[in-house]
C-alpha cells in the first residue's frame, strides 16, 4: 500500500472512534464471558487503538516495519496477559479482529466504492496483527508450560533429612532424563547442605523399572558416590525385582532393600560415629 492508503486507513479509523472504539469493546466484552472488566478490556484496546493510528498516520501499512514496534510491543503483552489468564488463541485474537465488526454498521450505510476497497486494506492489515497475537499467545503458553513442568520437577523430587547423616529421596512416578538430573542436583546439594554421607533413593512410588530407569539410578548413584557418599535403594517390590532379573540389569555393588525402613537401618548402622539408639541397639 501507499502512504495515501495509509492516509485514508487513518480516515476509517478516526471517522467516529470513540463510536467505533466503544462498539468496538462491547464485541470483545461479550466474547470473554465477562472474565475480564470492561474498564481493563477499555484500557488495553485503547492504548493499541492509538498505537494503530499513530503507525498508520506514518505512512506505513507493514505490520512488521518499525512503525509499528509499539502496536507490537502492546499486543504481545496482551497476548501474554490473555496466556497466564487462561483465555484461548481465538478469545486472545479476537480483541484485533473485532475491529471488523465495529466498522461493519458505518460500512452498510456507505455507497463508497472506496470505503468498501479501504474496509478490505484495513482487514488484510488486522488478520496479519491477529496471527501475530495467536503466535505471542503460543509461545508465552510454551513458557508457561515450561515454566510449570520445572516447578512440578522440584515439587516431586523432594530430599528429607531422616537422620544425622542420613538423607532420603522419595520419588514418585516415572523417572526421566530430565527429572533424573533435578534430583541428582538436589541430591548432591542436600548432601553438601547436611554434610551427609548416607542417601537413599526410594522408588516404592515409581510404577515400573526398565533399562532407562535403571540407567538413569545408577548415574545418580555414581554422582553421589563421587561426592564421597553411599547410596541405598529402597522400594525393591517383588514385581520390580522380577522384572530386573528378566531384563538383565547389574546393580554391582548397590545396596538395595525392600523398604524404606530397611534401607534407613542400613544406614544408621554405616554410618560413621553414629550414636542413635537403633544403632546402638544393632551394635
Amino acid at each position: 500500500m501507499a502512504e495515501q492508503d495509509a492516509r485514508r486507513l487513518v480516515a476509517l479509523l478516526s471517522s467516529d472512534d470513540r463510536r467505533l472504539e466503544t462498539r468496538w469493546v462491547e464485541v470483545v466484552t461479550s466474547t470473554l464471558g465477562g472474565r475480564m472488566s470492561r474498564a481493563e478490556i477499555e484500557r488495553e484496546l485503547s492504548e493499541f487503538y492509538r498505537a494503530l493510528e499513530a503507525a498508520l498516520r506514518s505512512g506505513d501499512t507493514d505490520p512488521h516495519g518499525d512503525a509499528f514496534a509499539e502496536v507490537r510491543a502492546l499486543l504481545n503483552e496482551l497476548s501474554r496477559n490473555r496466556a497466564r489468564q487462561g483465555f484461548t488463541p481465538s478469545e486472545t485474537a479476537v480483541s484485533v479482529f473485532a475491529i471488523k465488526q465495529a466498522l461493519e454498521p458505518d460500512l452498510v450505510k456507505s455507497s463508497d466504492p472506496q470505503a468498501i476497497l479501504d474496509y478490505l486494506g484495513l482487514s488484510q492489515l488486522l488478520d496479519a496483527l491477529g496471527m501475530f497475537t495467536v503466535e505471542a499467545y503460543a509461545r508465552a503458553r510454551e513458557e508457561i508450560i515450561s515454566a510449570q513442568s520445572e516447578q512440578l520437577l522440584e515439587l516431586s523430587t523432594p530430599v528429607v533429612k531422616l537422620w544425622e547423616g542420613v538423607i532420603a529421596v522419595p520419588l514418585v512416578g516415572t523417572l526421566d532424563s530430565a527429572r533424573t538430573m533435578v534430583v541428582m542436583e538436589k541430591m548432591l546439594q542436600a548432601l553438601i547442605d547436611t554434610g551427609s554421607e548416607q542417601a537413599i533413593i526410594d522408588i516404592t512410588g515409581v510404577p515400573a523399572v526398565d533399562t532407562q530407569v535403571a540407567q538413569h539410578l545408577l548415574k545418580t548413584v555414581v554422582a553421589a558416590r563421587l561426592m564421597g557418599a553411599e547410596c541405598t535403594i529402597s522400594g525393591i517390590r517383588p514385581q520390580i525385582a522380577q522384572t530386573i532379573v528378566a531384563l538383565g540389569i547389574e546393580f554391582g555393588d548397590i545396596v538395595t532393600k525392600a523398604t524404606l525402613a530397611d534401607a534407613l537401618r542400613h544406614a544408621l548402622g554405616r554410618s560413621v560415629g553414629d550414636t542413635s539408639p537403633l544403632t546402638a541397639r544393632r551394635r
